[in-house]
């Protein structure tokens, strides 16, 4: 049996760049050869073995209700301060709920199957999924120490003292280190309202409680924040992940 048996996705964003594709309906539906991102990625985590997924929603969240209506291993949990919060207060709206070792996901994804089996195995109960360069735009940049322990992460490549990896967006959390991401949250939120949750895998990785990065150089995926990337997705992207 898996070690990992929760998923949480995270998506409350209205996906703004994306204009009139997500003026009703949350990006994490947007297809991919008639099929949403949503649905590839429920069974994608599906099939690694994960038996309970959380979904944090907001912005025209009876779409993801209806979804979950189709899957009994689906929760949602509404965010109704989406409009002028974060990443990391969706995620913190389910503290009370959250009690096991966890996938944490972005909505907006569509990846390889193999990256969630590569977290799951990892011997660390914290680890990040990391690719090589994407020139996706937008990309997230990760710096690691000599070990691979997760030091920093900014979109802004100077804020960083050297580049090891990107940000893919599936992240392996332990229940303590869950719990400390929710009390950082909790002692910012009135200053910073927006926090990412990879902002605060940043401030809780530390030498006691490291948050490891794996590295997958070739991995095929990406996001979908604006009109170009769902053009990588179809014409990049999909296929690789299609024909392996």
């Amino acid at each position: 049996m898996p070690t990992v048996q929760t998923a949480v996705i995270l998506a409350a964003g209205l996906g703004s760049r994306l204009k009139d594709r997500t003026t009703y309906m949350p990006k994490g539906f947007l297809e991919i050869e008639g099929k949403s991102l949503i649905e590839r990625s429920v069974e994608c985590l599906l099939d690694a073995g994960i038996r309970r997924i959380i979904i944090g929603t907001g912005h025209v969240s009876e779409r993801y209700d209806e979804f979950a209506g189709r899957f009994p291993q689906i929760s949602c949990v509404r965010s109704d301060l989406y409009a002028s919060t974060g990443s990391m207060y969706t995620f913190y709206n389910m503290r009370n709920i959250i009690d096991e070792p966890l996938l944490l996901l972005e909505s907006d994804l569509l990846y390889h199957p193999s990256g969630l089996q590569a977290l799951i195995e990892y011997p660390a109960p914290d680890v990040i999924l990391a690719s090589g360069t994407t020139h996706s735009g937008d990309e997230v940049y990760i710096e690691t120490n000599e070990e691979g322990r997760l030091i920093n992460m900014s979109k802004k490549p100077d804020e960083l003292s050297r580049i090891n990896a990107e940000l893919v967006g599936i992240t392996k959390l332990s229940p303590d280190t869950c719990r400390r991401m929710f009390d950082y949250c909790e002692s910012v939120l009135e200053s910073r309202p927006k926090l990412d949750y990879e902002h605060a895998m940043v401030a809780v990785s530390d030498e006691q409680h490291p948050v490891m990065v794996h590295k997958i150089n070739q991995y095929p995926w990406c996001e979908i924040d604006d009109e170009n990337h769902l053009q990588r997705a179809l014409q990049q992207v999909w296929p690789r992940i299609k024909s392996s």
